[in-house]
């Protein structure tokens, strides 16, 4: 099966050279302005005949009565088919406030073979510290289903344990911000690089008018995941600021050379910067050859234009008994990638070639397999 059909690769990686601007919204996020995950323990009742007997959904059944002043025979054992115990999970938004809803997901913590069609009750769902900050109950939407016949065979499409009901939650609190403290403000790169950071504040300089020859600087790199902003202190203000803050365009420094390699679908994708170093590799009985030739291009008679050096990539593939893949110093995997794609070669023999140019160091970045 040809390298192309079983991935693609990411060849894409290749195709341009060119940085890119991109919005500072699109590359970092505010310090402290971040959602919370809040969960909880409920019930959910009115299914058809697909809940559980387990002894915690009878005791949860039992604790639920007991609220409502209805007392059960201890030796009594109720039938509660119709009921499952469900884990109920949510994110509270930054910025939310009491009154508004967000939606949550419920999903079976016990044998209920389904909850299509049932409807959660009041849960309580807490964040980290323990407090209730907001409140779940409405009829469960569920895309999964399941079928079972007398002799055991079953059909199960999706999933029928999950279901998520849409604004679901009602918040009864928010959680406190630091966004209107201090008066400054940390944006934090969603992935660290130095040269990046810099960047962002040179260009937060730029646009806002500092000098920072003359030490007035509004933005300052702190490390590599953080920069430093003077904002006003007015919330008003503040928000404004930001408004026009988050729309700026910089162009981030390139990505680090790396190659991710996912075994279990055979997905490569490799950086554009990545380069190999002299190598020989031994494997099946391919033999490709690449090397790149410097050619000079002169002006023509009339003097117009400038002498300049061109490179040439020559790619030579044989599928004689040779097992030596050859190389010359420089070349990128872009090249060794197609010379082996042309033989129709699996994605198995690729990743054992970059393995190996990995453990002999001829591999110019990093190789990650996930």
């Amino acid at each position: 099966m040809k390298l192309w059909y079983v991935s693609l690769m990411a060849l894409m990686a290749f195709t341009s050279q060119m940085a890119f601007a991109q919005r500072i919204k699109d590359v970092a996020d505010i310090q402290g302005v971040r959602s919370n995950q809040l969960v909880g323990y409920g019930l959910v009742v009115g299914l058809p005949g697909t809940g559980e007997q387990s002894p915690f959904t009878e005791q949860s059944f039992r604790t639920m009565l007991s609220n409502f002043g209805i007392s059960l025979d201890p030796n009594t054992k109720p039938k509660i088919k119709n009921v499952a115990a469900v884990a109920v999970h949510a994110e509270l938004p930054p910025f939310i406030k009491p009154g508004q809803t967000i939606d949550i997901t419920v999903s079976s913590v016990g044998e209920a073979s389904s909850l299509r069609g049932g409807t959660l009750l009041q849960t309580f769902l807490k964040g980290v510290d323990g407090n209730v900050y907001a409140v779940a109950q409405g009829s469960l939407v569920v895309s999964g289903f399941g079928a079972e016949g007398q002799d055991g065979s079953r059909i199960v499409a999706n999933t029928p344990t999950v279901g998520r009901i849409p604004n679901g939650a009602l918040v009864e609190q928010s959680v406190p911000s630091g966004f209107a403290n201090g008066d400054s403000l940390t944006l934090n790169l969603h992935y660290p690089d130095f040269s990046t950071a810099k960047r962002l504040a040179d260009t937060i300089n730029e646009r806002l008018g500092a000098q920072p020859d003359q030490g007035y600087v509004i933005a300052t790199p702190l490390d590599a995941a953080s920069v430093k902003v003077s904002a006003p202190r007015d919330i008003g203000q503040r928000v404004g600021f930001l408004a026009t803050l988050e729309n700026f365009e910089f162009e981030p420094a390139d990505a680090p050379a790396r190659v991710v390699i996912n075994s279990r679908t055979g997905t490569i994708v490799i950086g554009q910067d990545v380069r190999l170093l002299p190598a020989a590799i031994t494997h099946g009985g391919l033999t490709v050859t690449i090397a790149e030739n410097q050619q000079v291009s002169q002006p023509n008679a009339l003097g117009e234009g400038q002498t300049v050096v061109t490179t040439q990539s020559l790619v030579d593939v044989d599928l004689a008994d040779s097992r030596m893949f050859k190389f010359e110093p420089g070349i990128t995997l872009d090249q060794l990638v197609r010379a082996v794609n042309e033989v129709g070669a699996a994605p198995g023999d690729l990743m054992a070639i970059l393995e190996a140019l990995q453990q002999a160091g001829a591999l110019r970045g990093e190789l990650v397999i996930i």
